[in-house]
């Protein structure tokens, strides 16, 4: 069974996760630690927990979700595994820093690349990725089947969805994914956003205004 524990970096308040099994096999799900003292506090909790990452996932490689994947590479020898779509805007990380104000090393080139369908594993525990793009070209969610928990990057969040004004986002390419996609899952599900806090799937399709019940009736 997966655990997690959850850290709000950088300036724009990013939802970094950390999942982790009972044998402290552990999964970095969008490390956006941006400073020294974050990034102490990812590795104080690793280290407290005796815990050991064996995989760096990223939903998207939008700043805020990725500031922390060299650190991640250089203290845990991992490299990232996200949608080829969204390499493009990774690699641009340290460019990108610059209308931000933010201090950014770049990220270490993908281990590999996410589809639809796959599924990634920890230990026994198994993630599907569903992929979802709108928000960004390549934005994938994971899916514990199992535990009916989603963690969903930036794709949907609390009675609101991702942003779709940034390169490579589509209104109505995020609001299709999201009903086909995410809707289609239990209602029981949790959705961990990239920001803000945890909602369900039924909470979303009856009262998200973007893309649920309320939205359909405008």
């Amino acid at each position: 069974m997966l655990d997690q524990k959850n850290f709000v970096f950088n300036l724009f308040a990013e939802n970094t996760y950390i999942l982790y099994l009972e044998n402290g096999e552990a999964a970095i799900i969008d490390p956006g630690c941006s400073d020294g003292a974050e990034n102490r506090k990812l590795a104080d909790f690793i280290k407290s927990n005796g815990l050991k990452p064996v995989l760096l996932l990223n939903t998207h490689a939008h700043i805020d979700h990725v500031l922390g994947n060299d650190f991640v590479y250089r203290e845990y020898g991992l490299k990232p595994f996200l949608h080829k779509d969204d390499l493009q805007i990774l690699e641009a990380l340290v460019y990108s820093s610059q209308f931000y104000g933010v201090n950014a090393t770049a990220s270490p080139e993908p281990q590999g690349f996410l589809n639809e369908g796959d599924s990634v594993k920890l230990g026994t525990e198994e993630l599907k990725v569903i992929f979802a793009p709108g928000h960004s070209p390549g934005s994938v969610c994971f899916y514990s089947e199992k535990q009916k928990i989603l963690w969903g990057g930036d794709v949907l969040f609390r009675e609101s969805i991702g942003r779709t004004d940034l390169p490579g986002g589509d209104f109505d390419t995020l609001a299709f994914n999201i009903r086909t996609k995410i809707f289609t899952l239990p209602d029981e599900v949790i959705i961990y956003s990239g920001h803000g806090v945890p909602t369900t799937v039924g909470h979303e399709k009856k009262y998200n205004p973007f893309v649920g019940e309320l939205a359909e009736k405008v």
